[in-house]
């Protein structure tokens, strides 16, 4: 009984370690498998599938193609689900569930025999989920991606979900398009499997999970309805069994060094700014604490090579096309840490050291001639955010980049709800508007709400964009002038929390500065009546989600979870 591996691993306790596997190997048999097959390793295949996610309906074809990888080298196959994020099904956001699935995620590996794991994610939270379960877990383990959805023909133009959802949107509200045409546009938004077509925060945590090598090369880009997304997962069920008894652990591949590559290929891409908070709670989860300050710098450092909406106009499938992630990591060779381990027992620099035989530069241009010479990504520090908050640069209108602006406060979502097209709202276009108790512990779970919609009234008049400001996230599909994730919240008495109406905030991307300009003695005067969130009245995983959630600059994961 000395050998831990296969259905021995982690046996029931029953007080007698022979009788334990005696009835799990009897329970084993009775679905069919014969002793030979439950002699070999285990390869378990977490999946993320539901009837509440539309982006991972492909799944079951994609866990059978894995099944065929395992077998074919020699593994047992045995998947199991997980909670599944669909993000647009979810009240009040899936970030709040986020937390719990990758609990979930760590605890099945744990409890249940297996020697390997295969991650099978796809939509937003649902792989920064399972990396960080599989991190805490460290079991080796593979992340399988489900792939973007393709944009198809719509009215002479490519639609995929969803900066073009936002962009149409925009128009309805602006009475632009008629509500015929909002409600054609909304059956051929969405018409494939898969995640969002886009480089929003599904496509991102895909490139990101390549980048720090927790997938095999590439597979991030691969659209969920190509054949070669079964190749992948037949292939990665394959390594799956290869990595048993190795020493390609998360902790071995997830470093201080992967997680700065992953960070110089986000702002090449022009990724999410959400997938900031998930790398910071994946790499707290092997003890690395990501430096905002640092960000600024590689951001400063890091052109973006990739011209995919919402910041550029191609599609993920583009981007396969082009060349893939490989692509932009090869341009970023001298930038990169290439001593770090992959999934496949390679280095990343021998993982790079085979030129791909093209890429389409339409899409990916080379280092030495990018679409823009810095990074995507920056963060602000100041009065009003002295933990910082982001600014996805890429996605902005520099004309607002440098300005002082009148605050028009929105106290709540709700507040935001009742008078944001209010005509009698007293609002410019030079002004900020500015969302309080969004944040973590907001009450809404950190929702994608930073994208406040433009006043009706001004919309109508022609205004696409204004600097808007909060403590929220925003999806890694929209676009604007859009300050987020302003640390401290305002629901735990961050500076967000005492701007009034009338109040002047200066912005400098420039100086990477955001300030409240109003004196110390009336915060002080404001701070003494603020009252910070409570979770009285909760329970459930709504109460420990607020008694133990973190600020945005420490990934939103729970305290007792982090290893820093």
């Amino acid at each position: 009984m000395t050998d831990k591996h296969g259905l021995k691993r982690g046996l029931t306790n029953y007080g007698d370690a022979d009788f334990s596997l005696y009835l799990r190997r009897s329970f084993a048999k009775s679905m069919g498998y014969s002793s030979d097959m439950l002699s070999r390793p285990i390869v378990g295949i977490a999946q993320a599938g539901g009837g509440f996610n539309s982006c991972h309906r492909h799944f079951p074809e994609l866990v059978e193609a894995v099944k065929r990888g395992v077998l074919a080298a020699g593994g047992l196959p045995l998947d199991f689900p997980t909670i599944s994020l669909g993000e647009v099904f979810l009240s009040p956001t899936s970030m709040m569930f986020r937390n719990l699935m990758a609990m979930d995620v760590e605890e099945m590996i744990r409890a249940q025999p297996m020697d390997a794991v295969v991650l099978v994610g796809g939509c937003d939270k649902t792989v920064p989920a399972q990396l960080m379960g599989a991190a805490s877990a460290d079991l080796p383990a593979i992340q399988l991606v489900g792939g973007p959805m393709l944009p198809m023909e719509y009215r002479g133009e490519r639609l995929g979900a969803c900066t073009d959802c936002r962009r149409y949107w925009a128009n309805y509200r602006a009475k632009e398009i008629s509500d015929r045409d909002i409600e054609e546009i909304e059956s051929n938004l969405v018409t494939t499997a898969g995640s969002c077509a886009v480089m929003g925060t599904a496509s991102t945590m895909a490139s990101l999970a390549e980048a720090l090598g927790m997938s095999l090369p590439g597979t991030a880009a691969i659209p969920a309805v190509h054949s070669d997304r079964l190749r992948a997962a037949e292939e990665s069920g394959r390594q799956a069994v290869a990595m048993i008894g190795t020493k390609l652990l998360p902790s071995r591949i997830i470093t201080e060094q992967s997680i700065e590559n992953a960070l110089r290929v986000l702002l090449a891409i022009g990724g999410s700014t959400n997938a900031l908070i998930h790398l910071a709670a994946i790499a707290g989860r092997v003890g690395v604490a990501i430096s905002l300050r640092r960000l600024n710098t590689l951001s400063d450092e890091t052109p973006i090579l990739v011209d995919l909406k919402p910041t550029g106009q191609h599609y993920m499938s583009d981007l396969f096309s082009a060349g893939g992630i490989g692509a932009v990591m090869r341009e970023l060779k001298s930038m990169l840490h290439l001593d770090c381990m992959t999934v496949t027992g390679e280095t990343l620099g021998e993982r790079l050291s085979t030129d791909l035989p093209w890429v389409d530069r339409d899409v990916i241009r080379t280092l030495h001639d990018p679409y823009q010479g810095q990074g995507g990504l920056v963060a602000l520090f100041g009065s009003l955010a002295p933990n910082g908050a982001i600014i996805k640069r890429s996605a902005a209108d520099p004309r607002l980049f440098e300005r002082e602006g009148r605050a028009v406060v929105f106290s709540s979502l709700d507040d935001l709800a009742a008078r944001i097209d209010a005509p009698d709202l007293d609002v410019t276009a030079d002004d900020f508007l500015v969302l309080q108790n969004a944040g973590p512990k907001g009450g809404y779970a950190m929702p994608e709400a930073g994208y406040l919609p433009i006043p009706a009234k001004l919309a109508r008049a022609g205004v696409k964009d204004m600097v808007r400001i909060s403590d929220a996230r925003m999806s890694g599909t929209a676009y604007g002038t859009i300050i987020l994730h302003v640390s401290p919240e305002a629901a735990v008495g961050g500076p967000l929390a005492l701007v009034r109406d009338g109040d002047h905030i200066s912005l400098s991307v420039s100086s990477r500065s955001i300030d409240l300009l109003v004196d110390e003695i009336e915060l002080a005067k404001r701070r003494s009546t603020h009252h910070p969130a409570t979770f009285d009245g909760m329970r459930g995983y709504s109460r420990l989600y607020m008694q133990s959630v973190l600020q945005a600059e420490a990934g939103c994961d729970f305290d007792f979870l982090r290893k820093v």
